[in-house]
């Protein structure tokens, strides 16, 4: 039973993300706003709706465990998984405004994160100067957008059609149900996760925490996988970076601003073991997507496979550490001292090399 609710709470989630940015950005258009707002905005607010959901609940509920695991394991399976995952399938072009703007701005949201969580909790103001800030990067986005170029205007266009004049979803009334009734499917998605999750945590004598950074963080990350590897699969491969470069950001700012200032006064705690592993390895992550994404621009094959192999070594050490395995200093020796310098020192001479020859036109 704990299964089915635990798939149901999946299906809810994904489902719920699919209606709202359907029902979102059919509204959105029909009232004349531009498909790339949609697609900066509703579409990235859409598919991190469920860390949302989920995070909140989990406040609500009383297991800030969760909620902070939610999140931090979200954006290190952004990264590593779905990245991972899009360039194996194709290598994947890298706008350079991610590089420039975007990027940074993900590794500043997470640099702030460690900042207002070492006293060892998010109280209300650190959560509203999240929400202050995710609020500030939608708007700086709208206002930047209106400069955009034409052919970034028709990109996005082709991702969020606007409704077909006559078509069933060309109707208000039929925008609002399917905004509705996807909000609807998250709540209740969310909470069957959530209820889940902890039953599974308390039959295997995991930690709450270690299921938010793994199980939950990969459910609810499901809308991300499915836009990245679709838009990989039909060649919008800037479109598969791009989601999750700004999902990444979102689930920052947004979902822990709002569940900072959900928790009310008695602030959304940050668990040590949070601040002595998992956010430093999400800081890495951001950090690591700058030389891997200037390397010509592009997210090669073999620098998929990299991100791959990382996130499964990640979830490897969360399992080694949670049942104090006899192997874990033997792994965590070897990561430390060989894998992890080998891979810094190749993609130093990857940029280095590329660095001296022409970029190639994309």
């Amino acid at each position: 039973m704990t299964f089915l609710l635990f798939i149901g709470g999946l299906i809810g989630l994904v489902l719920g993300a699919e209606l709202l940015v359907r029902g979102a950005s059919k509204l959105a258009l029909s009232f004349g706003i531009s498909p790339l707002v949609v697609g900066l905005t509703i579409v990235a607010f859409g598919t991190s709706a469920p860390e949302v959901a989920v995070s909140v609940g989990a406040v609500l509920d009383g297991k800030t465990d969760i909620a902070i695991g939610n999140v931090v394991g979200s954006n290190i399976f952004n990264v590593l998984f779905i990245l991972g995952v899009s360039a194996l399938i194709t290598p994947l072009v890298v706008n350079i405004q991610l590089i420039r703007q975007e990027v940074p701005i993900m590794i500043g949201a997470s640099l702030l994160l460690l900042a207002l969580g070492l006293d060892g909790k998010l109280s209300f103001l650190d959560g509203g100067i999240l929400f202050a800030l995710m609020i500030a990067y939608t708007v700086f986005l709208i206002v930047q957008s209106r400069n955009e170029t034409k052919g970034a205007h028709d990109e996005y266009a082709a991702e969020v059609k606007p409704a077909v004049p006559g078509g069933w979803d060309s109707k208000l009334p039929a925008q609002l149900l399917l905004i509705v009734v996807g909000l609807a499917c998250l709540v209740i998605g969310s909470e069957w996760l959530v209820n889940a999750s902890v039953t599974f945590a308390k039959a295997l004598g995991v930690s709450d925490l270690v299921i938010g950074l793994t199980i939950v963080a990969a459910g609810t990350s499901m809308p991300e996988v499915a836009t990245s590897i679709t838009a990989a699969i039909k060649g919008e491969r800037d479109i598969a970076v791009g989601n999750v470069v700004g999902s990444s950001t979102f689930n920052i700012l947004g979902c822990l601003g709002l569940s900072g200032i959900v928790s009310g006064d008695l602030g959304l705690a940050v668990p040590v073991a949070i601040l002595n592993f998992d956010i430093w390895v999400m800081i890495a992550v951001s950090l690591a997507c700058l030389p891997v994404f200037m390397t010509g621009h592009e997210i090669a094959r073999w620098e998929g496979g990299v991100f791959l192999l990382y996130y499964l070594a990640y979830v490897t050490y969360l399992i080694l550490a949670t049942q104090q395995h006899a192997a874990l200093g033997v792994f965590s020796t070897v990561m430390m001292s060989f894998v992890i310098p080998i891979t810094v020192i190749t993609l130093v001479v990857v940029l280095i090399r590329r660095g001296k020859t022409p970029d190639r036109p994309h």
